[in-house]
């Protein structure tokens, strides 16, 4: 019979080390600890204490967790010596079947990884899935890994450590996150479409309105019907919308027009080279809510209403939330003149998908029939990852102001100025780099980067007279940002004067701070906590969709754990089908309780 919370509740703490036996390798201590904080709320909750277990222990009692594991296809597997779960992990990912060549380059790397670290390395040979990683995928992480700061990549092994222990526990308790695996596939399905140039690279690119961004819509939409929404269409921007209508809706008779709307949604469109999930997360998981209601049968007091939005990240037009901006009727009618790097238009580009201009003003959304707009993302960031979290609550989305700025020197002789009598652009921007770094650390929550630096015609024995450079300054809210950025421009003014330099400065970029909403922020930590999951609240540093619909409406954001260090914008961008599962079931406890509150 699988294992239950209540059986774990009731039993004693050596009786709790037996039933958990095998989840963390050859370390009863652990299970042992955790039981003290009883009772279990939940498999999340049970999660997260014995997560919080391993934090707390010494740094020896981890190293000796690490150390219990075996060698990937090492000794121990040939010998089959191997714990019953270690051989059943290792088997799914083809590690017991490995040709001498794979074999040869993993034990190398073995041997480099031990030489480094002084541990065995450690990997969640079952994935994100839980089906197992490919050969390809491992020997990949492998190599990638063994270039770690060993105080980094010491976390990174506890990290693996606590998924492989996620999944064990997952088979104990007979759970199958099969809403998380749904929304994984989805994003892996979508994935295959790709825009040319891009796909033969095994690379994820999707920009606005090109075969693939439609091909895109179209499995999205088709997808929404499959689930039972009752309208599904892709507007005059390309976005795509989907509605489930509420209490008393009868087909064919249309909305009910007393009956507000809750929106949620996020984009589809991709960077260059980007993720899979970057965006795709926030519609798949409310797609899943709309099935689930369709399968009970349910209708709420509320229309449900979900877009799949389609541009945000300004990567074939210099328009930036063009679909979102629809929504809230700044949609600016100068992008459709602006080109992409093939000279094709906006204008041009919609033609061809059939999108007619003269329908853009329709797709405003009157606010006053409205609850506001919810989204779920990915975090895009290592906070979650490094704490072990699942979810995490956005206070808000920070504002920004980015520059662009050039120092002006005196460009001379390497070998014959003397140190006292420079003028050197680049070691002033090179000083403003780190007083930038240092003003945003003292905030706590702000953020400060000089992304692009620059020395035109530089030569290794020339004492540069010019410096390029950007500024992007970011804040939860923007008085903190102003202030920020005003120290920045002061201590720009004080290095230049201090160096005899002159500069320029160029505002590039401006936005508001979008803090979340406190109802509805409130809303997802009541839902988050009904999960068992510690409350993280965090303001989220990128900008989203919900930035645009912050302007005409309340919104509130969840955002959910990235691995791979939460890396985002990138091809290693993932996150787990457990961590999916958790953010479908947070926006059903949203749903729910939004609807209890209505009936009240």
């Amino acid at each position: 019979m699988p294992l239950s919370i209540e059986e774990l509740n009731a039993a004693s703490a050596d009786e709790v080390a037996t039933l958990l036996d095998g989840t963390y390798e050859h370390s009863p201590w652990i299970a042992q600890r955790a039981a003290a904080a009883r009772p279990f709320r939940t498999l999340a909750h049970l999660k997260h204490v014995l997560v919080r277990t391993v934090a707390q222990a010494s740094a020896e009692e981890q190293l000796g967790l690490i150390r219990a594991h075996p060698e990937l296809a090492g000794k121990a597997m040939v010998s089959k010596t191997l714990t019953a779960e270690s051989t059943n992990e290792q088997g799914k990912a083809g590690l017991t079947d490995c040709t001498p060549e794979e074999f040869a380059r993993i034990q190398q790397l073995n041997a480099d990884y031990n030489a480094k670290f002084g541990f065995p390395f450690i990997l969640a040979v079952r994935g994100p899935r839980g089906t197992g990683l490919s050969k390809r995928e491992i020997i990949d992480t492998f190599e990638r890994r063994v270039q770690h700061h060993p105080v980094f990549e010491r976390a990174e092994a506890l990290r693996n450590i606590h998924r492989i222990a996620e999944i064990r526990l997952d088979d104990k308790f007979g759970l199958t996150p099969k809403l998380g695996n749904d929304v994984w596939d989805w994003q892996e399905q979508l994935a295959t479409h790709t825009d040319p140039g891009y796909a033969e690279k095994g690379q994820l690119t999707v920009t606005y309105l090109t075969d693939a961004h439609r091909a895109c819509a179209q499995m999205i939409a088709n997808w929404m019907r499959e689930a039972g929404f009752d309208s599904v269409e892709i507007d005059a921007v390309g976005n795509v919308v989907g509605r489930y209508e509420a209490e008393g809706f009868l087909p064919g008779k249309g909305a009910r027009p007393d009956a507000k709307t809750l929106l949620t949604g996020s984009h589809y469109d991709t960077v260059r080279n980007g993720g899979k999930y970057d965006g795709r997360l926030g519609i798949f998981v409310p797609i899943a809510c709309v099935r689930e209601l369709k399968r009970q049968n349910r209708r709420l007091p509320y229309a449900f209403e979900v877009v799949g939005f389609a541009e945000e990240e300004g990567q074939r037009y210099k328009a930036t939330f063009l679909g979102s901006g629809a929504l809230t009727g700044h949609f600016d009618p100068k992008w459709l003149d602006q080109k992409d790097a093939d000279g094709i238009t906006m204008r041009e580009a919609r033609a061809a998908a059939g999108l007619k201009e003269e329908d853009i003003p329709k797709l405003q959304r009157d606010p006053s029939k409205y609850l506001g707009f919810v989204e779920v993302h990915i975090e895009q960031g290592p906070v979650l990852n490094e704490l072990d979290l699942p979810l995490g609550i956005v206070t808000s989305i920070n504002g920004g102001v980015r520059y662009v700025g050039e120092v002006i020197g005196m460009a001379s002789h390497a070998g014959t100025t003397p140190m006292d009598r420079r003028r050197d652009a680049a070691a002033a921007v090179a000083e403003l780099i780190l007083f930038v770094e240092k003003r945003a650390a003292k905030d706590g929550d702000s953020v400060g980067t000089v992304g692009m630096l620059e020395v035109p015609s530089g030569s290794i024995n020339v004492v540069p007279g010019l410096c390029k450079f950007s500024l992007d300054l970011r804040a939860p809210d923007n008085p903190q940002r102003d202030a920020l950025a005003a120290d920045v421009i002061a201590e720009l003014k004080a290095i230049c004067e201090r160096r005899g330099l002159r500069y320029t400065l160029e505002e590039s970029m401006r936005a508001s701070a979008a803090p979340s909403a406190p109802d509805w922020q409130q809303r997802w930590e009541k839902a988050v906590d009904a999960l068992g999951v510690p409350l993280l609240r965090m303001p989220s540093g990128a900008g989203h969709d919900a930035m645009k619909l912050h302007e005409v409406m309340p919104q509130a954001m969840l955002f959910v754990r990235g691995i791979n260090s939460g890396i985002s914008h990138n091809p290693l961008e993932s996150s787990t089908n457990n961590d999916m599962q958790l953010a479908v079931e947070a926006l059903q406890l949203l749903l729910d309780n939004l609807a209890n509150e209505k009936a009240h």
